[in-house]
């Protein structure tokens, strides 16, 4: 099996405000980071090298993952930054720049090796997609989607001939521009030669910049079309679609946590719900030490994370709230990802606590 690097050094300024103190790798589904969901696949399919390449935050990454042990990997990380007057100053070299100085300081690079992501919850077969990038004689393989036109305009697009040979990409064009409905899902295969194109010391992007380049040199570059569960976290948005999803039971091997108390709800150690008065529907999950006070309405999908606490009367429906989140009395949360510092629409639209024209109350449950 190939070896693996996973993109995390991004600052996942999309996602904001839940990456503004968290690497977007490290966003939670079903209480644990998507990164984790990542390297637990790799293992799956036999790989047991990957590294990292950090930035942001890099420390969060690294304090959680370890070395690996215990998925069963050896994980190593490649810190892109600096220090400078005391403060760890993060400068991300690119998602193609990172992996040349990894290159250049180990030669790590000497096999086949996965490059994808670390942003995204995938199930993507990697045993046929490498052997169809060995059969191709390729170089470089980018693993692509059909997405409906009317959507191409929120992706990379992949431009490719009959034989699946790359010709051309277009970055998110309009439905009228697009030539292919072929989007990247941030996915490749690539083999050692290529990390050669790619200029050491600088900043240098796979999708803008190394992947025209791979054309321009005619070097053989294909894009492969498969089937497969992409569920790409870009925007806030997203995440919150992405938690439905999966509260829901639609993508697999992403199982509910604690103890299912009834039909649909799941319920951590420590918790406190006056089961008489509450009216809960599934799916849901309560997290550890969660007090469900009298009246309390929980409409699934819905996460309400550990040290939560729903005032009596409150409405929480479809929403995922993050541990130590507190939803005062006779409040209602509908389509909402909250924190006990902000609460966020589907839509992506933020409401931060304190905000005296919302009409929300919530707060810190240790308050």
């Amino acid at each position: 099996m190939a070896k693996a690097m996973i993109l995390a050094a991004g600052q996942g300024t999309r996602v904001r405000p839940l990456t503004k103190q968290t690497p977007k790798p490290m966003v939670p589904i079903l209480g644990k980071p998507v990164m984790e969901y990542i390297i637990e696949h790799l293992a799956r399919y036999g790989v047991r090298e990957i590294m990292v390449n950090v930035a942001f935050n890099h420390w969060k990454i690294e304090n959680y993952f370890g070395d690996g042990h215990r998925w069963g990997v050896e994980i190593g990380y490649a810190f892109e930054g600096t220090r400078q007057h005391g403060e760890i100053v993060p400068k991300p070299l690119g998602s193609a720049g990172g992996m040349r100085r990894i290159q250049d300081h180990s030669g790590f690079f000497d096999e086949t090796t996965i490059v994808l992501c670390g942003d995204a919850i995938i199930d993507i077969d990697f045993k046929s997609a490498l052997y169809e990038h060995k059969t191709k004689g390729a170089m470089a393989s980018v693993i692509t989607l059909e997405v409906p036109d009317d959507q191409v305009k929120n992706y990379g697009i992949v431009v490719a001939d009959k034989e699946g040979r790359v010709t051309s990409f277009q970055e998110k064009p309009s439905p009228e521009e697009a030539k292919s409905n072929l989007a990247s899902t941030g996915i490749y295969i690539f083999e050692p030669q290529v990390l050669d194109l790619i200029p050491p010391g600088k900043e240098f992007d796979i999708g803008s910049e190394l992947f025209p380049l791979l054309v321009e040199k005619g070097m053989p570059f294909y894009a492969q079309s498969r089937h497969f569960n992409w569920i790409d976290i870009g925007r806030v948005s997203d995440y919150w679609a992405v938690c439905q999803r999966v509260l829901a039971g639609e993508v697999a091997q992403m199982d509910m946590p604690g103890t299912q108390v009834r039909p649909g709800v799941w319920v951590g150690l420590n918790t406190r719900v006056d089961w008489d008065t509450v009216n809960v529907t599934g799916p849901v999950y309560i997290g550890s030490s969660c007090d469900i006070e009298p009246g309390v309405t929980i409409e699934g999908p819905c996460w309400i994370g550990h040290g939560s606490l729903l005032r009596k009367n409150c409405t929480v429906k479809r929403s995922v709230l993050f541990e130590y989140t507190r939803v005062s009395e006779n409040t209602e949360m509908a389509d909402v990802v909250a924190s006990p510092q902000y609460c966020v629409d589907r839509n992506g639209n933020t409401t931060y606590q304190g905000d005296e024209t919302s009409t929300l109350r919530w707060g810190d449950a240790r308050a």
